[in-house]
């Protein structure tokens, strides 16, 4: 267990190359490759459970690990016919065995035929109306279409679409419906797809070292020296974290003693599709520096660190925006600004997406921005994101459309991971609202 980093990645890639060139359905052992490999058990322990983890293989109960066919990762930006169908309400008229396939591109019908093939290719969607001719020639240019309306096509053209694998899909409501309701799909995917998740920072690539309640604190000092860790995660047979031990647990302890009896128990554990906020929220909160990462069946798929989750939020903050929340779009419309002494305020408009059904603006929206005047005033004096522990509101006066209102906040307190702000809203130089905001800085 003393071998040096470099020979350690060495030894994990020999036997990765080594599960890649078996069969689908071909039984692991651990001593066997270790055998075969001529390295320890443990090593070759955590090469296997690294290969589970990218896919490769599985390990089932009363069969054992076996090679399996590495999953390709889903798209998450690109829509599938499947899914059009349940965002439109549709049926499925005919080539149904294509349900599955992916859509690069949507082409709107509202031309001549000639000209509307100019624009269609294979993989696109035609939404179209009862226009025949237009649907076998979209089949006959490898693009699914779309019959909008509540219309039907004839036999012959179900027919092509079987025989090419290429889905037609019906639905009752008009072009303008469709086309609306499949861009709010798509602008709901670019969304999720910036919103990063454990799963995506994970690290793949390298080893994930744990211990099981039976090692003995030898062993540990064997694995701390191999991987210059301090804290690892401890799993049962079933890889399911139980514990959690640290350098600090085995101080002082006798070399024979098992872990299970140093280590932390009932350890805090996250999902791999728990956003990286989330993440740093709780790690934060609860003082933690290594969440194990779990799968549906409770198992540790990987471990992330405070380390990790501080470098996913400086790269998102990096990112630019494909598509907007509702948050962001309410936000642009504020503009920051400066008094005479050089102290950031901001200023926007009431705007009728702002109000509720009375006509006056929405409570929870005004509390929205104020957040985001919070975020942004403390991004000014610290390089972090906030996580905001309690917010208290009074609502003063009711706001209208098209009224100008003034942000206005003071820094009550602040250090390195604690933030207290107070908050006031003015409107033509009356108080309307004030906010007394408490955060932790991540």
């Amino acid at each position: 267990m003393n071998l040096g980093h470099s020979e350690l990645n060495t030894k994990h890639e020999q036997i990765t190359k080594y599960i890649e060139s078996l069969s689908v359905g071909t039984k692991l052992s651990v001593r066997k490759i270790a055998q075969e490999l001529d390295v320890s058990e443990g090593t070759a322990y955590r090469a296997i459970k690294e290969a589970e983890n990218s896919g490769l293989v599985s390990t089932k109960r009363r069969i054992g690990t076996i090679r399996v066919e590495k999953k390709e990762e889903p798209h998450i930006d690109k829509l599938t016919f499947e899914e059009i169908v349940n965002v439109v309400e549709g049926v499925v008229l005919g080539g149904a065995a294509g349900i599955q396939k992916s859509l690069n591109k949507f082409v709107i019908g509202a031309m001549q035929l000639e000209a509307m093939l100019k624009y269609i290719e294979a993989g696109n969607l035609l939404i179209v109306g009862n226009r025949v001719q237009a649907h076998m020639c979209a089949l006959g240019q490898g693009a699914g279409v779309l019959i909008t309306g509540g219309f039907d096509t004839t036999p012959e053209v179900k027919k092509l679409a079987d025989d090419l694998e290429l889905p037609i899909i019906g639905t009752t409501f008009d072009t303008f419906t469709v086309a609306t309701m499949i861009n709010r799909a798509i602008e709901d995917r670019l969304i999720k797809k910036q919103i990063m998740v454990v799963e995506d920072i994970i690290r793949k690539d390298s080893p994930v070292y744990s211990l099981r309640p039976t090692n003995t604190v030898e062993e540990m000092q064997e694995l701390v020296v191999e991987t210059t860790h301090t804290r690892y995660p401890v799993v049962d047979e079933e890889m399911r974290p139980v514990g959690m031990v640290t350098t600090k647990d085995i101080l002082g302890a006798k070399p024979s003693e098992t872990i299970g009896n140093l280590m932390t128990l009932h350890p805090l554990v996250i999902s791999a599709r728990t956003s990286v906020a989330s993440a740093g929220h709780t790690m934060v909160w609860e003082g933690i520096e290594l969440l194990p990462v779990i799968d549906a069946e409770r198992r540790m798929i990987g471990v992330i660190s405070r380390k990790d989750v501080m470098k996913a939020m400086q790269y998102m903050q990096k990112q630019p925006q494909n598509a907007e929340t509702y948050e962001v779009q309410i936000w642009s419309g504020f503009e920051e600004l400066r008094d005479k002494d050089g102290k950031l305020f901001f200023k926007g408009t009431v705007t009728p997406q702002m109000t509720n059904f009375e006509g006056l603006v929405s409570e929870g929206v005004l509390s929205t921005v104020i957040i985001r005047a919070a975020y942004r005033t403390v991004q000014e004096q610290k390089k972090g994101d906030l996580i905001i522990d309690s917010s208290s509101s009074y609502f003063l006066v009711p706001l209208q459309i098209d009224d100008v209102i003034e942000i206005i906040p003071t820094i009550v307190e602040l250090s390195r991971r604690f933030c207290k702000m107070d908050l006031e809203i003015r409107s033509n130089g009356i108080r309307v609202a004030r906010t007394m905001v408490t955060a932790r800085i991540l």
